[in-house]
């Protein structure tokens, strides 16, 4: 790994496709979710705040004054000059194409912007998305992420996530036959979830093989409805040492090619309620870096006995 690390960052990987760092660029398209606007519910997913996980964009912005306001804040961050646009609030397919069209072509305008990524839903497409995300496909660096959160068709259904595992697999086999990226997110903590319950839906993601993976820390955020939840219920909340220790393992089962893009949750500070851990990103980080050294573990290294 270019960095050194026991597993394949998204850095490492858009260093070697690109020749140099890139940065993404997080993006408020303007979308909704058909959680919230009654097409399935208006409540939303459990843990989903008001945001839509799009706590560090800015909707006020319309896109070009977005991605110009992001692209200055991460060149003197990162002293980068390529960025991959990505679409993260709410869902980034769940409009009419003329809508995805104006509003993916606006970010892609720029010579600065070398890819596109879009956070959405497994049962947000239709054959006229497919094919323009192929289209797309074949003239900028393109991939979709898919919040599959756990396996489990009880805690999908205790979390509201709207859909069942045979949507997720109908929409990854259509989208990797049109070659286009997948990255599929995990959510380690969720209410009642055991660390066997975590660990099968790492196994079964390392089966279906997409291209990344995106591991999230539960946190709650006092806008979210699982603040209300856990008020009510109070159920138990991983400890720091249990998600490194979840991670690291989760990390061996995966094939080694495939690219990890986070290993933990990003909470905005001011609205956090629990655990207060989930606010030290690069500490949680640097303590998984250190349980795999420990256990000699790195990415890749269990994925054939996970078969």
């Amino acid at each position: 790994m270019l960095s050194g690390k026991r597993y394949n960052t998204l850095n490492d990987e858009l260093f070697k496709i690109f020749g140099e760092k890139v940065s993404k660029i997080a993006i408020d398209g303007g979308f909704t979710c058909p959680n919230r606007d009654g097409r399935l519910s208006y409540s939303g997913c459990l843990f989903c705040n008001e945001k839509g996980s799009g706590d560090f964009t800015n909707f006020n912005l319309d896109i070009e004054k977005q991605i110009d306001s992001q692209i200055e804040i991460n060149k003197r961050k990162w002293k980068t000059n390529k960025f991959i646009a990505y679409f993260q609030s709410f869902t980034n397919t769940y409009a009419d194409i003329d809508t995805l069209k104006l509003k993916y072509e606006n970010a892609m305008s720029r010579k600065d912007i070398v890819g596109l990524a879009i956070a959405t839903r497994p049962d947000c497409f239709n054959e006229e998305i497919y094919d323009y995300l192929e289209e797309l496909n074949n003239r900028t660096f393109l991939w979709i992420e898919l919040g599959l959160q756990t396996v489990s068709e009880d805690t999908a259904k205790l979390i509201n996530r709207g859909y069942d595992l045979n949507t997720y697999e109908e929409t990854i086999m259509e989208l990797k036959k049109r070659k286009i990226r997948v990255v599929t997110h995990l959510i380690f903590g969720l209410p009642y979830e055991d660390k066997v319950d975590m660990l099968n839906s790492v196994k079964y993601l390392a089966k279906t093989n997409t291209w990344g993976v995106k591991f999230h820390s539960l946190y709650i955020q006092t806008d979210s409805r699982l603040y209300d939840y856990y008020l009510k219920e109070s159920f138990k909340l991983l400890t720091k040492e249990e998600y490194v220790d979840i991670v690291s393992i989760a990390i061996s089962y995966l094939p080694r090619e495939m690219v990890i893009h986070r290993l933990t949750g990003d909470a905005n500070k001011k609205l956090l309620f629990k655990p207060e851990w989930s606010c030290d990103k690069l500490g949680v980080i640097s303590s998984i870096d250190k349980k795999l050294k420990e256990l000699d573990l790195y990415q890749g290294v269990n994925y054939n006995s996970n078969m």
